[in-house]
């Protein structure tokens, strides 16, 4: 029932948090804390389980109309999502005893949060696809009004941008489970791997299903062109919650369409000619989305919409990485496994790096209370820890040695040299790829030198205060750790078995 608690926990402690906040902003912001520490520990249970047996499931009786039982599980992929989720959830509430203290109407806000959770948790350890959509909604709700409620200068324009958005990529998602259930019968992710669709579905079915899976999903990933929603959500957003937007939320798009598009669809269809060109097309778009979000965080001047385009970047680094998903036709491998691994460690490694990013911003704004990067200068002497957090973060996010998202980029791109051996689409296409890190590292090298050096532009600045500190130097610390020793979470994506 280890699993089964990981999400009742949450469900439960909602409304005591409310009650809790009620009382004292910091008491509810310490509960939700709590209560994640405490989902943290129950899912490590599962670790060595995974690693010896490739999973952890748990199956409960449910609607036996449905022809399938409510599912949850982890492997190696899924509990690293589900980890990572915890740990940045944990310092969001931390985050939030100082940055939202002035705000008003905290218990709801906490309340909101904790009930994100459940939503977060569920979409990365449930094999059912109608509990699975159900967590997917989930998400949208308590996001929608943390980000009115609690937002900046236009908070409900840019949480009405982001429910339009996201909630049409759901019809999208809702209408390809009704055709797999048609299909199959069946509504579990591990029992239609087995099924196999093409025994149900004609293959223009199937080839339908899987874009239709895949552009719901892409919507919510940001993905040029249907990534409108996203800048604006992420600039108006508290600081907390736009670190859960880039770390979390944007990034199960990305475990969406590689549990839901690559493993359970993709399969049917892949020894086909429309296999490799769906994975060209994912290709193309992921080297879209990385040039365009570097070139786009190059020129904004607007602290947060810099740190936004940056996740558009670097979504197009996993998209690309989803690309090299391997198969074999006919004896000939395609893809790279290495290719996937190092995008499973990526979207770690970005959650935690990017988290961290968005609560620098958070901090500037609150001690300065300006958002362009051009008046501002030389906080590093008046906020020398927000200053080496700042630099773990976007060194980090420009691939640099020996930090987190060095080592996810570099398995990524040697994955796209071994798929050119195969197919030759992949050559120019990595290329491209390491040439969109120069640009990263132009758009980090800009944000790092107009804020922290240079001359000092604002006076009276002080260093954020202690629970912000806090959250920002136990996330810098992980981006280190995850950049020197990656070895949990790669043992953990090792354990799966890709394609």
């Amino acid at each position: 029932m280890v699993l089964l608690l990981t999400l009742l926990l949450p469900s439960v402690s909602v409304p005591i948090i409310y009650m809790l906040g009620k009382k004292s902003g910091k008491i509810a912001a310490l509960a939700v804390a709590l209560v994640s520490i405490a989902d943290l520990s129950l899912l490590l249970t599962t670790v060595s389980t995974v690693l010896t047996y490739g999973k952890h499931v748990e199956s409960y009786y449910w609607i036996p109309m449905l022809g399938s039982e409510f599912t949850l599980f982890v492997d190696g992929v899924s509990l690293c999502m589900a980890v990572v989720t915890l740990i940045l959830i944990v310092a969001a509430a931390i985050y939030s005893i100082n940055y939202m203290e002035e705000k008003t109407a905290l218990s709801g806000y906490y309340a909101l949060l904790s009930l994100l959770t459940i939503g977060l948790v569920g979409v990365f350890i449930t094999s059912n696809l109608l509990v699975f959509y159900f967590c997917w909604e989930l998400m949208l709700i308590p996001t929608y009004f943390i980000i009115g409620g609690w937002g900046y200068k236009e908070p409900y324009r840019a949480a009405f941008k982001f429910f339009i958005f996201t909630h049409a990529g759901a019809v999208f998602v809702l209408l390809s489970i009704g055709a797999v259930y048609m299909f199959t019968n069946n509504l579990d992710m591990l029992d239609i791997q087995t099924l196999k669709l093409l025994e149900g579905a004609s293959t223009d079915a199937v080839k339908w299903i899987l874009v239709s899976f895949t552009l719901g999903f892409a919507v919510k990933m940001a993905i040029v062109p249907v990534h409108m929603w996203l800048p604006d959500a992420h600039s108006e957003a508290p600081a907390p919650m736009s670190a859960l937007l880039s770390g979390v939320i944007i990034e199960a798009g990305a475990y969406a369409i590689f549990r839901v598009s690559l493993t359970t669809v993709f399969p049917s269809i892949a020894a086909s000619a429309f296999g490799t060109q769906f994975l060209h097309v994912l290709m193309i778009f992921g080297v879209l989305s990385a040039f365009y979000g570097a070139f786009t965080a190059l020129v904004e001047n607007d602290i947060k919409r810099i740190v936004a385009y940056s996740s558009i970047s670097h979504m197009g680094y996993i998209l690309f990485g989803l690309s090299l998903f391997p198969f074999s036709v006919n004896g000939v491998a395609y893809g790279s496994v290495e290719g996937v691994v190092g995008t499973v460690l990526h979207l770690v490694n970005h959650a935690v790096s990017k988290g961290l990013l968005f609560l620098v911003a958070g901090s500037i704004m609150k001690q300065t209370g300006v958002r362009d990067i051009r008046e501002m200068g030389g906080l590093a002497g008046k906020m020398p820890l927000t200053a080496v957090s700042s630099a773990l973060a976007v060194f980090s996010i420009a691939g640099v040695p020996p930090l987190a998202c060095f080592i996810s980029e570099f398995l990524i791109f040697v994955g796209g040299v071994q798929a050119s051996g195969s197919d030759s689409f992949y050559f120019w296409s990595t290329f491209l790829m390491l040439v969109a890190t120069i640009f990263s590292l132009a758009y980090v090298l800009r944000f790092f030198l107009k804020v922290f050096l240079q001359s000092l532009k604002i006076k009276e600045v002080k260093e954020a205060p202690i629970f912000m500190t806090i959250a920002m130097i136990a996330l810098a610390v992980l981006v280190l750790i995850l950049g020197v020793w990656p070895r949990f979470f790669m043992d953990l994506i090792n354990s799966v078995s890709f394609g």
